[in-house]
């Protein structure tokens, strides 16, 4: 799995990849399995936890995508806001 990971991710280093997982892991969201075979191998999978993190993030970003355009126009008239505030006074 990190090399599809890897693949998947591009530009992570296998360093950094390898860092991310043992955190994932220690955190209880991956499970890992080392696999006796030659070369060794070793396969990630998700937990309970994990998978119920999984549902929460994409909750997260279906509703960012559904609310873009609203966050975009409140950023666009605060901006907007605060640039006629700062105009010199005729």
């Amino acid at each position: 799995m990190p090399r599809l990971l890897r693949r998947l991710l591009d530009g992570i280093t296998q360093k950094m990849l390898t860092q991310t997982l043992r955190a994932l892991e220690r955190d209880g969201l991956v499970h890992r399995r080392v696999c006796p075979t030659v070369p060794p191998r070793v396969d990630y999978g998700l937990t309970e936890l994990g998978v119920e993190a999984g549902r929460l993030t994409s909750a997260i970003g279906a509703w960012s995508v559904g609310h873009a355009q609203q966050v975009l126009a409140a950023r666009q008239a605060l901006d907007d806001q605060a640039a006629k505030a700062s105009e010199p006074v005729r």
